[in-house]
């Protein structure tokens, strides 16, 4: 059911906004122009970009057609473990959001790696996702409902994305930042070696 747009975007109303709130803490509009938003689902931070050259890239292709009816063709389907990202110029910031704990991980090093080839000198990589809770209870139930196979523990994400970038920020949070606890996140804002 989380494959059809308007039920995941649902899901993610209530804390869509939250989940951004380390990255619009660490990024600044002024030095970005060009934006990648992998696995943008049916368009969910779109909005935030709209003044800028902003490209949406998600494997379904009914999260694609949904998102350019509500914020134009700026969107493209891509599988982003094997495709190549369309277009020849590169991104001041790549933004990756909760996504990764869906992908295996020799597929996430092969993406992560092909983004670092994609990210313009001085641009940033921001990824947030999931971080493996702890035992059974609540927080374990609503990654399962997010459909995420892959969610990992911190010191995991850190290795991760040490891969492929230089690490600026690495910053566990909670979710909602107010209030019982649904789950925790990592942030990471990353530069190309």
């Amino acid at each position: 059911w989380m494959s059809h747009p308007s039920v995941y975007r649902l899901w993610q109303r209530p804390f869509a906004e939250a989940k951004l709130a380390p990255f619009w803490a660490h990024q600044g509009r002024s030095t970005v122009s060009r934006v990648l938003d992998v696995g943008c689902g049916p368009g969910t931070n779109a909005h935030h970009f709209a003044e800028l050259d902003y490209l949406g890239v998600d494997l379904s292709p009914e999260y694609v057609a949904h998102a350019r009816r509500s914020h134009g063709d700026r969107f493209a389907v891509v599988d982003v473990c094997r495709d190549e990202i369309p277009g020849a110029e590169n991104f001041d910031l790549i933004l990756v959001n909760s996504l990764l704990h869906h992908i295996a991980t020799p597929d996430v090093e092969q993406m992560l790696g092909r983004l670092a080839l994609r990210l313009a000198d001085g641009g940033a990589i921001h990824i947030l996702d999931l971080v493996q809770p702890d035992g059974w209870g609540a927080a374990r139930l609503l990654a399962r409902w997010d459909r995420g196979d892959f969610p990992r523990p911190l010191a995991e994400w850190r290795s991760l994305f040490a891969w492929s970038f230089e690490v600026d920020i690495f910053e566990p949070y909670s979710l909602p930042a107010h209030g019982p606890t649904l789950w925790n996140m990592v942030y990471f804002k990353g530069r190309r070696r």
